[in-house]
């Protein structure tokens, strides 16, 4: 493998891989709604980006979602510009594997897209997610807004409580902050699970439901 030892921190942007100037290549079309993968945002819709584990199990639940009108599989978190997937992998870019959803807030609310988030992972695992191991398979949500900020806060510290309720007795290492440079992963990552209906899904959550309703 081209790197066998992955570090179990963060690198800062002195350390991290240089990667380079112009976008990687990736797919034109989302192949499950037919839309530019890269289209604009339509008016009154919003950006979240969600990292919970491997990005091929976490878009597909995201597309699977009312109100949802785009899903992309990439990388954010990291300094290195335009990472490729074998540099993420490497745990040398600083980025965690993520979701760049569009919603349409009038179907679907972004506290509805934190509850599936925090229900189809385990927000509590540190660096790794189940047999997963390594930064880019971290928790995290990136926000593009103060009120995305509040709500993601204010919900996983319910899910926290919810979780030592049911017993589970971890505690919640999800990062959470603004949104930095979001980068599309290579074309064979877009929608991977409906191209390969087969194919590998990492995702599995704790069996704790996350309250909604909350007042964020």
């Amino acid at each position: 493998m081209l790197f066998s030892h992955k570090p179990a921190t963060i690198p800062d942007a002195a350390s991290a891989l240089p990667g380079r100037s112009a976008a990687i290549p990736t797919a034109a079309e989302h192949f499950v709604f037919h839309r530019p993968l890269q289209g604009d945002v339509p008016a009154g819709f919003e950006v979240a980006i969600f990292g919970l584990g491997c990005f091929w199990g976490a878009e597909r639940k995201f597309w699977q979602q009312d109100g949802v009108w785009m899903t992309a599989a990439g990388y954010a978190g990291g300094p290195t510009p335009n990472p490729t997937y074998d540099e993420v992998c490497s745990g040398r870019t600083g980025h965690t594997e993520v979701v760049r959803v569009v919603f349409d807030p009038a179907r679907v609310s972004y506290g509805d897209l934190v509850k599936l988030f925090l229900e189809s992972h385990d927000p509590t695992q540190g660096m790794r997610q189940g047999n997963d191991v390594g930064t880019q398979y971290r928790s995290a949500i990136y926000t593009t807004s103060d009120v995305q900020a509040a709500t993601a806060r204010g919900m996983a510290a319910a899910y926290q409580g919810a979780l030592a309720r049911a017993g589970h007795g971890g505690t919640i290492t999800t990062e959470i902050a603004p949104l930095g440079p979001f980068y599309y992963a290579e074309d064979y990552h877009q929608q991977y699970l409906a191209k390969n209906p087969a194919g590998y899904c990492g995702i599995g959550g704790t069996g704790v439901s996350c309250p909604i309703g909350l007042n964020v």
